[in-house]
């Protein structure tokens, strides 16, 4: 069984934020006017922050998403099983089954689960855009980063359908596959001889607030080593 994780390469990084717009459109991200923005309900499941803190490799520009941890503190507070730790290592949400009672958003450390809280208003000139193979959350609803997990399901079906195992480079999420800088390696942790493996065993490798015990699966690289 695999055991998605993603490497980010801070050396390369350059803040472009491709990474942020192939999310939110990949995922029918609602968008956000500079009004709810103030208002502290910013609608993205990917950002980027600063991180220059004590003891830590300093940053200009750190992606921050769902750090898809492996003993994660959301899963153990949802009174709805709305998120849970799929065999491969996603935290998955089953948007039906969200109360919006956000217990989840509360108990997340890394603060990247985010509550809908209007219903999706989309513009008539973006409407053709939205993704088809995406869901549109209601109002009332916690959304956040899954790897793009309907990719993963189509890379399955088109490998079933060749009468093949699924291969790495069948199924990364968008903001991989977007990233100008290649600063972001995706794949199977579980395998010890891919490239994401090899990296997450780096000496430059670090996880975000990893003190933390939640052992998250998004890793991070050093800058300047």
């Amino acid at each position: 069984m695999a055991r998605w994780g993603l490497v980010i390469d801070l050396d390369r990084c350059t803040g472009c934020q491709a990474c942020v717009v192939a999310c939110k459109h990949e995922n029918n991200v609602p968008f956000s006017t500079p009004e709810t923005a103030r208002g502290g309900r910013l609608m993205t499941w990917l950002q980027l922050v600063a991180a220059d803190l004590p003891g830590r490799p300093t940053a200009s520009a750190l992606p921050l998403m769902c750090q898809q941890c492996d003993r994660p503190p959301c899963t153990d507070v949802c009174p709805t099983s709305a998120t849970y730790l799929n065999p491969e290592g996603i935290v998955a949400q089953i948007y039906p089954r969200c109360i919006g009672c956000r217990y989840c958003t509360n108990a997340c450390p890394y603060a990247v689960k985010v509550f809908n809280w209007t219903a999706p208003d989309w513009p008539d000139a973006m409407a053709p855009m939205r993704n088809p193979d995406v869901s549109l959350r209601p109002k009332g609803v916690v959304e956040t980063c899954t790897f793009c997990h309907h990719r993963l399901i189509a890379a399955r079906e088109r490998a079933r359908a060749a009468g093949r195992e699924i291969a790495p480079d069948d199924y990364v999420p968008a903001c991989v596959a977007t990233c100008p800088a290649e600063a972001m390696v995706f794949g199977d942790l579980s395998d010890p001889h891919s490239e994401v493996a090899a990296l997450a065993g780096s000496p430059r490798a670090f996880r975000w607030m990893e003190e933390l015990g939640t052992q998250p699966k998004v890793i991070y690289l050093r800058e300047g080593e």
